[in-house]
């Protein structure tokens, strides 16, 4: 295997979703720098109507955005995505607060507007490749130049070629090479079709190289601050929550159901949550949620904590495993990783149950359920954050955790 670069072939052109931040416009001076036919495209998505804005897409980041890519001298242009965004994204967002799940919003970003919608409409212009400034890698395999029919591949930087004896090799997804930085986290859920037409030009670089980089090639961006809260919420998540969804007063209770006092909704708590708790002699912490009974069951013992096992649904492969597989673990964006075994979910009866906040939705999902069975417990595993399989730097899938058990 090596990490290289082969010149690019004659016409390749790639889109690149500009930002407007430092990791976006280096991809793209990158790129044109190696001779592509790069065009910058800056994606609008939904904002909240009482803000006005949405970090991604404020009127800020599109100027920034522009600036660069004249700077570059490339083609600029604006994609509205904002039904599309709402839809997929805050709307999915919404729903699994609902449920009483915290979500990832990000990761459902990522499959079905970065690299789903803006993908879409790269090949429709007859673009090769999408690029961001994603802090990740792809090893794309060489196909063996004797066997018939197999065309020469070309890397881009960002690429880790790897000779293959096979005619249709599959594609890897690794952790970038800063690993303050990496984002693989929230790419688990992309699939090969899509990683065929994605590039990430800075994931071969630490955030420092690449802010070297932006001041080498003269950007106005080298010094912009990153960006660490959910674009579309302009204030806390608490906020956005009670102005989008009805709340429900129910019962804060201890592991022996006794009652300690009362909570507004279920929604605006996540499991291992000490501060808010509005209850007398704690601190507590918020060890699970009945929404069968609309009661926020809370625990003095931070031991109550820590689970080996959980259940997770909608599981995605980047290549496919057999289990049991043996794999490094992470349960939340910022988690170490940990050993453990997956294996394959005991099926299990779906029970249609009612909302606290209104609704109706299956109690578990079945589809693609894997038991994960870690080496030590770990600490407030949250039902609807990813979990997401590692074997050293690749990326071998992921799936939504379900449950803890």
């Amino acid at each position: 295997m090596r990490s290289g670069y082969n010149p690019p072939i004659s016409g390749k052109k790639i889109v690149v979703a500009m930002s407007g931040g430092v990791d976006s416009s280096v991809a793209a001076a990158l790129l044109k720098k190696q001779g592509y036919n790069v065009m910058g495209v800056f994606m609008k998505f939904w904002k909240d109507g009482k803000s006005g804005q949405n970090r991604c897409c404020s009127t800020e980041s599109e100027k920034m955005a522009r600036l660069v890519a004249r700077k570059l001298d490339i083609p600029f242009y604006i994609v509205n995505a904002e039904k599309e965004f709402k839809k997929k994204v805050v709307d999915y967002f919404l729903k699994e607060y609902k449920k009483g799940a915290t979500p990832n919003p990000c990761v459902v970003c990522n499959k079905e507007i970065k690299f789903g919608l803006l993908i879409d409409k790269a090949l429709k212009i007859g673009a090769d490749f999408v690029a961001t400034g994603h802090y990740a890698r792809i090893e794309r395999e060489i196909p063996n130049p004797k066997s018939p029919g197999c065309p020469q591949a070309d890397s881009p930087e960002g690429c880790i070629l790897n000779k293959s004896k096979i005619q249709n090799p599959k594609l890897k997804l690794l952790k970038g090479k800063d690993k303050n930085k990496d984002q693989s986290y929230f790419l688990w859920q992309l699939n090969q079709k899509q990683l065929k037409h994605i590039l990430f030009p800075v994931g071969s670089y630490t955030k420092l190289q690449v802010r070297a980089l932006a001041k080498k090639f003269k950007l106005p961006v080298a010094e912009t601050p990153e960006s660490q809260e959910v674009c579309f919420i302009p204030n806390t998540t608490n906020e956005f929550l009670k102005e989008y969804l009805s709340t429900r007063p129910g019962l804060v209770v201890d592991k022996t159901g006794k009652v300690l006092g009362e909570h507004q909704g279920l929604w605006l708590y996540t499991i291992g949550q000490r501060r808010g708790i509005e209850v007398s002699q704690g601190p507590y912490y918020v060890v699970r949620k009945d929404l069968k009974k609309n009661n926020l069951i809370v625990s003095k013992n931070e031991k109550d904590l820590f689970c080996k096992e959980l259940i997770a649904k909608n599981v995605n492969w980047i290549m496919s495993q057999k289990l049991p597989l043996q794999a490094e673990i992470k349960i939340r964006y910022k988690s170490n990783l940990a050993k453990a075994k997956i294996i394959k979910a005991r099926a299990q009866k779906i029970h249609p149950i009612k909302s606290p906040q209104g609704g109706v939705f299956a109690e578990s999902e079945q589809f693609n359920r894997v038991k994960i069975i870690f080496q030590k417990p770990q600490k407030a595993i949250t039902p609807g954050q990813s979990v997401v399989f590692y074997n050293k730097e690749y990326l071998l899938g992921g799936g939504t955790i379900d449950k803890n058990l």
